[in-house]
């Protein structure tokens, strides 16, 4: 994304320090650099969905420097996508990445396209992951609505610590009401938010004392109240996700397809083992061939 568009006047006043303290505060990431292309900052997006900047920062610059764009995706097997996508987490991102690189070369003319719908048709674009990109590449005015940007109207507005766990009308209603006019402000004001977000008005511990809106907060103006329930950080030591990756990451490490032992000497539990080989099978990230053996998909 361009870091300095032209911006048009802003009335709302929220929006107006948000933006201003973005213009000062920014931090310089490929993804909203002027050359980014709207294939970049789309592979941007499905990245950063629950993962933090740090670790997608170097997996982002590969992927690129090795698929410049969705062609160049597309031609590879969806199994190359698994193995790119390393440690980087939730790996059926990487397969839909792949499905959608695939449909915009059938669809689109290897093109991402401009408008919300069609992004929203790819495999694997739900309503934020379209609207920011149809905002963010082409400057589309939409209500972008990720959790950064829900947490600081939510208690800038409203008053309270936390959204709801899904957005509901009413606060896709509040967001409208503060959409600037013109797409390019709207698109500033979108990422200015989702940026204040994570730099300040942080879900753990925000930085109030250095808040630019802190005089109009509306959660401070009420005494900080909690939401009744810290939400608790999963426990991710010996579950099935870290059992899948250990899966993985003997595949991913291997030139071809490898033994059941191979898999065996990953993890030791068998039960926990079968039930996460179970669902990469089922997720389309691995492929069981004769003879006990698995691969990456083809």
């Amino acid at each position: 994304m361009h870091t300095s568009p032209p911006v048009t006047r802003v009335d709302d006043p929220l929006v107006r320090d948000v933006l201003r303290w973005y213009a000062a505060n920014a931090r310089d990431l490929p993804w909203r650099r002027a050359e980014a292309s709207p294939w970049a900052v789309l592979v941007s997006e499905i990245m950063l969905q629950q993962t933090p900047v740090a670790r997608v920062l170097p997996a982002y610059e590969r992927w690129l420097r090795r698929w410049p764009a969705p062609a160049d995706l597309a031609a590879e097997e969806p199994g190359e996508a698994v193995r790119a996508w390393d440690r980087l987490g939730y790996p059926r991102r990487a397969l839909r990445l792949h499905a959608a690189a695939r449909a915009m070369v059938a669809e689109h003319g290897g093109r991402v396209p401009d408008s919300y719908q069609a992004l929203l048709a790819l495999p694997g674009v739900g309503d934020y992951t379209a609207a920011a990109v149809a905002s963010f590449a082409f400057r589309r005015r939409h209500v972008v609505l990720d959790t950064n940007v829900r947490r600081v109207l939510s208690r800038s507005l409203a008053g309270e610590a936390r959204p709801a766990p899904a957005p509901t009308a009413a606060e896709r209603r509040r967001a409208e009401t503060l959409l600037p006019a013109d797409g390019a402000t709207a698109a500033r004001w979108a990422v200015a938010a989702m940026e204040f977000g994570a730099l300040v008005c942080t879900a753990r511990t925000p930085g109030c004392d250095r808040c630019p809106v802190r005089r109009r907060c509306a959660w401070r103006a009420a005494g900080f109240p909690d939401d009744g329930g810290r939400r608790r950080t999963q426990r991710y030591d010996g579950t099935d996700r870290q059992a899948r990756g250990r899966l993985l990451r003997v595949l991913r490490e291997a030139p071809a397809s490898v033994p059941g032992d191979a898999l065996a000497a990953a993890w030791d539990d068998a039960g926990q083992r079968a039930r996460a080989l179970d669902g990469l099978v089922a997720d389309g990230l691995v492929e069981p061939l004769a003879g006990d053996r698995y691969r990456l998909p083809r």
